[in-house]
């Protein structure tokens, strides 16, 4: 399932496209984000991630969670923040430590 991509958000900095390690997403003539082909999407979430920008979202396959599940990163220098927003809208949030230099 591709990331969901708002496009009053997106800036147009191309992050996106250059970690996605599928090559999938794309900048279109607007310089709007956009993914070339959802179903070769494996959810990595790379793009979402990097979007300082808060445009890309990923929503939890059906399997998971069912729309309109959602679960949402925010990077920070020494964790990830997750927003996890189940079915019935109830939401909750937790810190992850990362070790990267």
């Amino acid at each position: 399932m591709p990331p969901v991509v708002y496009q009053d958000k997106c800036k147009g900095c191309g992050k996106c496209e250059e970690i996605c390690p599928g090559d999938l997403m794309e900048l279109n003539e607007d310089k709007k984000a956009f993914c070339r082909s959802s179903r070769d999407c494996w959810d990595c979430m790379a793009c979402v991630k990097a979007c300082q920008w808060g445009a890309l979202e990923t929503r939890i396959p059906y399997q998971l969670g069912y729309y309109p599940a959602r679960l949402i990163p925010k990077m920070g220098d020494k964790q990830i923040e997750w927003t996890c927003i189940d079915i019935n809208g109830k939401v909750d949030q937790f810190l992850v430590k990362t070790y990267n230099k």
